[in-house]
């Protein structure tokens, strides 16, 4: 040991003779193909196998005892541990230990550089297959053990894991190359990494950043200190902020796992130390401080007065520090976190609101955090805790709480996976009493703060106890049903009262062979099924909270077999419920009605049941993918491919696989009936889960064997009365089946067309829209909740729910094309179970579209489905408001065209129980008879005929009922039948003394003389101008035109109707400047210029001092003055000009008679008298008019 600092040794195994060793050391290059058995980590040197396995190469032979001994002791004990125990320790095995004691795992490094690793390698623990995940090795240890804190089991560090070598350019696909990780691994691969010394339990070196075009070559000091297989600390110059290491970490750590030979190896600084004299020592610490005397001289000459002061504190202290010692047995064994970070990365995100990825960001931190449980690494309960407090002191939570809104959608998914990690960290199987202990204090610390989220809004307190039911609970009071306030964190909080200690339950998740015995006591017969299978008689949720506990901390066969036994316990529940049935079904099926619910439903739980066993059995299931790591957030997901892996747990001659058990217990959670939670939130979520199950389910390549599993448990829930949610009768609030339904349906359809038209046709139902409420059955079997449905639920995903039904039928429609009968039983589904108009006219149009390609020809039975639909939405919709109206109406006649001339026929004859009288006239009628129609259907004489005559049948009806609207439609669609006209006009005639409208009038009288029928038109505008009243200030009216039009045609009539008209103008108008512009038209031109048959011209100019425009001209003079008064009342200096204007306009209408000079001066001279207080006025009148 004397020569020990001064020769250079590098960090590979001394030469060992023959005698002493079995085998020679590996080649350095020995690298293995990726994923083979016996990989490891990063290649040779790094970490070693502990024995022989199928496929390793030959020359490799099992390693010595020396470094057997030393990587279990560098992996468990504390080097100060070492120290202690053993007196001298010889510098060979300080060598060794020193050796193994640097991480061997690059997976660990990856955890700790990027986001989530995943290796498809999961199947292994099912299968026996290699690739298996470091933390599925070794058993469940016994109740009450405990894994060192933030260790991963002895397996984890050895090579069970794929290599992540240069083959890890797979590891971000294309997006990851930003992450820490991957750049670590081009720094590496481009000889990034200089000057690598290790010294004791420190690492050093030197890492260059390549320039770039922006920037010049950058090189970092990179410092690593590790114990027990775990980085305890890191520092680098670029001064990374980050909860990651930064690349330069990730570069010099992969350096010394995978070129181990290259690295220089020092024992602890202490050791060198102790083998020098004065003299060196001396020298030493002189060129020490030459070296660096800037930086430590003020140091240096502290401690040295320190040291040479008898009663410095330094002094008292036997011994002094090494920080390249390695750590001491107080020490807590965890890998180096940066907790500042973890809690500002946190608190920015929050910040955020959601927004810039925000939220993805932090589920990338929930999903590093199952994976450090998966990896036992103590951090992940660390985190989890950094990352609540961070939320729980969101100032949102306040602010939500004072306005008493509701938090986010995104917002509160974030804060469901909060909740049921936590559950998982108090179900951890192998954390220590007080650990857990701990960690239920601060959890309901959290929960008891006025600002924690409930589990579900304002209704939380109405879900069952996450212990309810439990065989080791059996002392709960009624009270524990219920709570009055439940948490995010109180199904972790009451899981306080499980354990793993039951025996029953142990035997279940530690053998694959464990049955019933062949003599059962009476306390054992309800543990297991008839064919000896160990059942789990746990409430659903709590049990699959277990299973999720033991896969999220590595146990992935426990978490198996455990599955397992709650599938078979669900069986055994699923058939007795269908005996249950079986003697109330005749009583159920008279009544129609049911109580009988289950107020917890499975789907949309906090816990996700089903969610957990389903996954728990298709990672069994996935096919091997060595070559393929994935950072989860950085690279798109792939589509999982599943085999079939028999149940290791199953009957000696069952064929069950665990895809098939994934289909069917999947089935058995969507199909079980449950009520409506209450809450938008739970609503909400219950429809999420339930789609999230099904797009997990149409990842499965449906073969025969899943085929027949379908369809069994297809049957079996068709079967299952109030029990199953596509029972015979259910309860009226129960959660619909749609979304469920069409899944089952499309899947079933081209192996059993019977079966899946009877499941769907039995989905369509939504009973909370149909049944009345009423009290029924009240008996009920164990386990499930009788409610009496006394109100009307207030059920916020109705839309959603009722938009799902429609995508069923929609579904059905399309695979009924083409079959009468089925269409037909569609089709009275549809009407009997839909309540919606727009979705009723969504399906029509759909069913339109298919039933009329653009490429083949029209399907005429789904075309007739697609008109009785229509029609349905006309009766639905007549006496209702629907801003869509128009848009139904006029596809409804465009579907009957298609259909044929008998349909249109039809709806022109039974109008009125379809259409309004507008809508009958503007677009059926005048549509059915339009020019396209008719070569549309290349209609001949006999059939346009017929289509006329009911469409002028139509018109007179609808004139009759609503004259007002439908008048005019009717003279149009008349025009062609003199006696259908006449009646049309005559009954305008009749309705106009009663409520019809001067414009409606006008509108008719002008459509009157288009048509050639002038004093017909003369008439109508007689009428309107009779219903008509103009102010003094309209002067932009909208009637202004028809008055004008009106006073035109009965001036071109002749005199006598100018003379007609003239007294109802004079009454019906009091604007001056409209009565002026009448007179002046009617001076310009002589009247009776019409051309009307019989009557003559005078060819004269009227005179206004005669009849009958002298009545005009007087009403004229009478509004100018009366205008005048009204507006000098109130006017202001801005609108003078206007006024000087208005009375140049009066004036030419004063000079009309022989006398008006004189009238319009008397005028002027009274307005002057009058307001001779507006004296800027009356100048400027003055100064115009004299």
């Amino acid at each position: 040991m004397a020569e020990g600092g001064e020769r250079e040794e590098l960090l590979s195994p001394p030469p060992v003779s023959p005698a002493k060793r079995l085998c020679s050391w590996p080649s350095p290059q020995a690298h293995h193909p990726r994923g083979s058995p016996g990989t490891v980590s990063g290649g040779a040197g790094g970490v070693g196998g502990s024995c022989l396995t199928p496929g390793a190469r030959p020359h490799l032979q099992p390693e010595s005892l020396l470094d057997c001994a030393a990587k279990t002791v560098a992996e468990k004990w504390a080097y100060e541990r070492v120290e202690e125990r053993f007196e001298r320790i010889p510098e060979p095995v300080q060598r060794r230990i020193v050796y193994w004691s640097f991480p061997r795992n690059e997976r660990e490094i990856c955890m700790y550089s990027s986001f989530q690793y995943r290796a498809s390698s999961s199947a292994g623990a099912a299968g026996g297959a290699p690739g298996t995940s470091p933390a599925e090795e070794g058993p469940l240890p016994p109740p009450g053990a405990a894994a060192p804190a933030g260790s991963a089991p002895g397996g984890v560090a050895v090579g069970a894991s794929p290599g992540l070598g240069a083959g890890a350019s797979a590891a971000g696909g294309g997006g990851g190359d930003g992450l820490p990780f991957r750049r670590g691994i081009h720094l590496l691969d481009s000889g990034s990494v200089e000057n690598v010394l290790q010294v004791g339990f420190h690492l050093s070196g030197t890492v260059t950043e390549p320039a770039t075009a922006s920037e010049p070559a950058m090189t970092y000091k990179v410092a690593i200190s590790f114990d027990r297989c775990k980085i305890t600390s890191v520092t680098c110059g670029c001064g990374n902020k980050d909860i990651f290491y930064c690349a330069h970490v990730v570069a010099l750590s992969l350096y010394r796992i995978r070129k181990p030979e290259q690295v220089k190896l020092r024992l602890p600084i202490s050791e060198t130390l102790f083998q020098m004299n004065r003299d060196q020592l001396q020298k030493f610490i002189q060129y020490l401080i030459t070296a660096h005397h800037t930086e430590v001289l003020p140091t240096a000459q502290k401690l040295a007065d320190e040291i040479l002061s008898s009663n410095s504190e330094i002094n008292q202290v036997h011994g002094a520090p090494d920080p390249t010692a390695g750590a001491s047995i107080d020490d807590e064994n965890c890998w180096h976190l940066d907790e500042e970070q973890v809690k500002e990365q946190v608190k920015l995100f929050l910040s955020q609101g959601g927004y810039y990825g925000s939220g993805k960001q932090l589920n990338s931190m929930f999903a590093k955090v199952r994976e450090m449980l998966r990896m036992r690494d103590s951090n992940g309960a660390r985190m989890l805790t950094l990352i609540t407090e961070q939320f729980m002191a969101d100032p949102r939570l306040t602010l939500w709480r004072q306005q008493g809104t509701s938090m986010t959608d995104k917002c509160r998914q974030l804060w469901d996976e909060l909740g049921a990690l936590w559950v998982c960290i108090i179900l951890n199987p192998h954390c220590k009493l007080e650990e857990k202990s701990c960690w239920l204090l601060q959890l309901q610390k959290w929960s008891d703060l006025d600002v924690c989220p409930l589990e579900d809004g304002n209704y939380g307190h109405e879900l069952p106890n996450i212990t309810n039911a439990l065989p080791q609970s059996a002392n709960h009071s009624p009270d524990s049903l219920s709570r009055p306030r439940r948490t995010v964190f109180t199904r972790a909080i009451e899981g306080r009262e499980l354990h793993w200690q039951d025996s029953h339950l142990q035997r279940i998740i530690s053998s694959d062979i464990y049955t019933a015995p062949a003599c059962q006591r009476e306390s054992e017969r309800l543990l297991f099924n008839s064919q000896g299978q160990p059942l789990w008689l746990e409430h659903v949720p709590t049990a699959c909270a277990r299973v999720d506990a033991l896969r999220s901390h590595g146990y992935p066969k426990e978490a198996l077999r455990l599955t397992v036994a709650i599938i078979n316990t669900l069986r055994l529940q699923q058939q007795r419920q269908l005996e249950i049935y079986k003697h109330q079904k005749k009583e159920l099926l008279q009544r129609g009605t049911t109580t009988i619910t289950n107020l917890e439903g499975w789907v949309g739980h906090p816990l996700d049941p089903i969610g957990c066993l389903f996954l728990t059995l298709t990672d069994a299931c996935r096919l091997n993918d060595d070559g393929y790591l994935e950072v989860s957030d950085m690279s798109e997901s792939r589509t999982p491919v599943y085999q079939h892996v028999p149940v290791a747990a199953g009957c000696p001659n069952s064929s069950e696989s665990y895809l098939s058990l994934a289909l069917e217990v999947a089935l058995m959670g969507m199909g079980q009936q449950r009520v409506m939670p209450e809450g938008l939130y739970a609503q909400d979520k219950v429809c999420h889960n339930e789609e999230q199950l099904l797009s997990r389910l149409q990842e499965l390549q449906l073969d025969d064997e899943l085929v027949q599993t379908l369809r069994k448990q297809c049957i079996l829930l068709l079967e299952g009365g109030p029990f199953s949610g596509l029972g015979e009768v259910i309860h009226r609030e129960s959660v619909p089946m749609h979304t469920f339904a069409k899944y089952l349906f499309s899947a079933l359809l081209p192996h059993d067309p019977d079966l899946s038209y009877k499941l769907a046709l039995r989905a369509m139902r939504l009973p909370v829209l149909e049944n009345s409420a009423s009290a029924g059955d009240t008996s009920h079997p164990h386990h499930m909740v009788s409610v009496v449905p006394s109100r009307y639920p207030r059920w916020f995903t109705l839309g959603h729910l009722e938009s799902q039904q429609c995508e069923l039928a929609s579904t059905m429609l399309t695979a009924a094309k083409g079959d009468t009968l089925r269409l037909r039983t569609i089709l009275e589904a549809i009407q009997k179970h839909i309540h919606s108009s727009s979705l009723i006219f969504k399906l029509a149009q759909d069913a339109f579209k298919i039933a009329t390609p653009t490429d083949s020809s029209t399907d005429s039975t789904l075309l007739n489905v697609a008109l009785e639909l229509g029609l349905q939405v006309m009766r639905m919709t007549l006496s209702t408001l629907n801003w869509r109206r128009r848009e139904m109406v006029r596809w409804l006649v465009t579907c009957a065209t298609e259909v044929g001339v008998r349909a249109l026929v039809s709806i022109l004859q039974s109008w009125y129980t379809l259409f309004t009288p507008t809508e009958a006239t503007s677009i059926v009628a005048a549509t059915a008879v339009s020019h396209t129609t008719i070569l549309r259907l290349s209609l001949d004489y006999p059939q346009r005929e017929e289509l006329a005559s009911c469409a002028r049948t139509l018109a007179l009806q609808c004139a009759m009922k609503d004259p007002q609207s439908c008048a005019l439609s009717a003279l149009t669609l008349c025009e062609k039948d003199h006696i259908a006209f006449e009646a049309a006009y005559q009954i305008t005639i009749d309705a106009a003394a009663g409520g019809m409208t001067h414009s409606q009038l006008f509108t008719i009288a002008r459509y009157m003389e288009l048509r050639g029928y002038p004093l017909r038109a003369f008439k109508l505008a007689s009428l309107a101008m009779s219903h008509l009243n103009l102010a003094y200030n309209q002067d932009t009216h909208p009637a202004i035109n028809d008055v004008l039009w009106a006073c035109a045609l009965s001036h071109s009539l002749g005199k006598n109707e100018l003379a007609a008209l003239i007294p109802l103008v004079v009454k019906s108008v009091h604007c001056a400047t409209v009565l002026s512009d009448i007179l002046r038209r009617c001076t310009v031109t002589a009247p009776g210029l019409a051309g009307i048959p019989g009557r003559r011209s005078s060819g004269k100019l009227m005179s206004t001092d005669k009849a009958p425009l002298r009545q005009l001209l007087d009403a004229t003079i009478n509004a100018y003055i009366n205008t005048t008064h009204s507006r000098l009342t109130h006017i202001s200096p801005r609108h003078y000009g206007e006024f000087i204007e208005f009375l140049s306009k009066a004036r030419e209408t004063f000079l009309l008679p022989q006398d008006g000079h004189l009238q319009f001066a008397q005028f002027i001279d009274n307005l002057k008298q009058i307001y001779k207080g507006k004296k800027k006025l009356m100048l400027l009148v003055r100064e115009r008019f004299g």
